[in-house]
């Protein structure tokens, strides 16, 4: 049985397209880091640098509208991109930008066309780097229960509060997060969805002494920081979708979370591994065990089998259908 995809040839083209690109684009001194919280000023620099020419391309949100500065290309041009930066060991984006990559699907939800205008070109050109401020100290899976306020002063909302395991290292240029703006609200009717310049006076941003999380490039860092709002007054036209109606905006960037993209760019970690059980130390690798070698070879399998589900999800996605574990023929059976 052969699970292999093969290239149509417009997506071979595509792919060697890419592949060209990168082989010119990116720096030869970027470092692969088991842990990235020990990326150097430098190294975020040089990815940052990256993601500015893949920007220019409309390929560093390539999903994205045209008109927003992304590529406006299909699923499976999508997922080729992803596949060529996972063969070279970085991720889309190259640097840790969580808040775009969900803030910015989210904005051309629910923002209005001044919004969308205004915050998805920086993002999706690689002009800024957004965090996403979510957990608290007292609020973490149940987001609902947040406790940050942002209360109407005129043309501002004043926030207070503390968000916690916000971002990477290197700062960031935005931040959206969820906000409390009628504390007398009914639950998940009080809260709103709020864009945040990360540079305006009364915000604190202090490492976290935590262990490292692990993950590469845009799919994690090991740095997470505490951010504090001591009366930050933000203009109330950074506000997306309406006020008090946060968490509806809220349930699109959970959406793209959850939406199988992250997977698709995990090809090199896996490849990197076994290469290291197969070399030799001393005349001897563990490859050469034979039940290291079946492990191994399960090891394979199974990070294949999740790519390719979530590539199968990925595509669900991007082409307006319901993601069920059925297949067609075996539904159409059911509702017979």
């Amino acid at each position: 049985m052969n699970f292999a995809i093969e290239d149509s040839a417009e997506q071979g083209a595509f792919r060697a397209e890419v592949r060209a690109f990168l082989d010119a684009n990116v720096p030869a001194g970027i470092e692969h880091m088991a842990d990235p919280c020990d990326m150097s000023l430098e190294q975020y620099q040089m990815r940052r640098e990256l993601g500015r020419r893949l920007g220019a391309k409309g390929w560093l949100y390539p999903s994205m509208p045209k008109q927003y500065g992304g590529g406006d290309l299909s699923a499976e041009k999508v997922a080729i991109l992803a596949d060529e930066m996972s063969r070279i060991g970085l991720a889309l984006p190259p640097y840790y930008d969580a808040g775009g990559r969900m803030g910015a699907p989210t904005i051309l939800v629910w923002g209005t066309e001044e919004h969308k205008n205004r915050f998805l070109p920086p993002i999706c050109k690689g002009e800024v780097r957004t965090w996403q401020l979510l957990t608290e100290p007292g609020a973490g899976s149940d987001l609902a229960g947040i406790k940050t306020t942002a209360i109407r002063d005129g043309d501002v909302y004043v926030v207070n509060g503390q968000k916690m395991y916000v971002g990477s290292s290197h700062g960031a240029d935005q931040s959206w997060t969820i906000v409390v703006t009628d504390p007398k609200g009914e639950r998940h009717k009080n809260l709103s969805w709020l864009m945040i310049p990360m540079d305006l006076p009364g915000i604190t941003v202090q490492p976290m002494d935590l262990l490292a999380t692990g993950g590469e490039g845009g799919s994690g860092c090991g740095v997470k920081n505490a951010v504090f709002f001591d009366n930050v007054r933000v203009p109330a036209a950074n506000l997306v979708g309406g006020e008090n109606n946060g968490w509806k905006v809220a349930t699109t960037h959970l959406e793209v979370e959850h939406g199988g993209m992250g997977r698709l760019a995990d090809r090199r970690a896996i490849s990197d591994f076994i290469n290291v059980c197969k070399e030799k130390q001393d005349g001897w690798a563990i490859a050469d065990d034979p039940d290291a070698r079946e492990e191994i070879v399960n090891l394979y399998i199974e990070s294949e089998i999740t790519r390719l589900f979530a590539l199968r999800n990925h595509w669900l996605a991007h082409s307006g259908q319901p993601r069920s574990y059925r297949s067609e023929e075996h539904t159409s059976e059911l509702q017979s």
